[in-house]
């Protein structure tokens, strides 16, 4: 495959979101921990932010055997 899916993920969501700061951590199985802290995060639901991240990678979530099988835990925060 491409890159390993820990460094794919990050890349894509700094790409995404310019200036985030991105942690994934893989658990095993396609499951995976996010925690990104970026500025454009103020003033969006919860809904919203989680639907921004998400839109990074959606396609590492698609088809019949996608490599990315669920985000356990996404910490999303805007910077002190």
């Amino acid at each position: 495959m491409m890159l390993d899916l820990t460094t794919a993920i990050k890349q894509r969501i700094e790409t995404k979101i310019p200036g985030a700061q991105v942690e994934v951590i893989q658990g095993g199985n396609g499951h995976f921990s996010l925690k990104v802290i970026a500025e454009v995060f103020d003033g969006l639901t919860q809904v919203k932010q989680h639907q921004l991240v998400y839109s990074a990678f959606t396609d590492l979530m698609s088809g019949a055997m996608p490599p990315v099988h669920a985000i356990d835990k996404m910490d999303l925060r805007v910077p002190n």
